[in-house]
């Protein structure tokens, strides 16, 4: 007879299967569009351009999905499967605290602590 693990084990791989599956038709969603879109332009490869400011911001790259902006949806795909993981965490934070298991809540807690650190760019220090 399958516990309390073995549900919780499914839900995560399920988890971390639709969250996948979903980056990737975002990415390739925005892919086909951007190609629609400017796939006939002669690309510059002696000019390096990074990525433009508003790429580089989730409210950026939020703002450019609403407006129709195909690079946009590309970035957001690719949050998309940043996020899965987090979001895998996030739900092993809540099975350990609704399993009652102190450990395994507070090692869990300590990796999704070090994640929002790193992701909210606070550890980051410039050169």
């Amino acid at each position: 007879m399958p516990g309390k693990e073995d549900h919780t084990e499914r839900i995560l791989g399920v988890l971390l299967r639709a969250g996948a599956m979903a980056a990737a038709a975002v990415v390739l969603a925005g892919g086909i569009w951007y190609m629609a879109k400017f796939g006939t332009l002669p690309p510059h490869y002696r000019t390096f351009r990074g990525e433009p400011q508003d790429l580089r911001s989730v409210a950026g790259i939020w703002h450019g999905v609403l407006h129709g902006q195909p690079r946009s949806l590309i970035q957001f795909g690719l949050l998309l499967l940043i996020a899965t993981p987090i979001a895998r965490v996030v739900f092993s934070v809540i099975a350990f605290a609704l399993e009652r298991d102190k450990l395994y809540f507070a090692l869990t807690l300590a990796v999704l602590s070090v994640l929002v650190w790193s992701l909210s760019g606070m550890g980051y220090a410039p050169h």
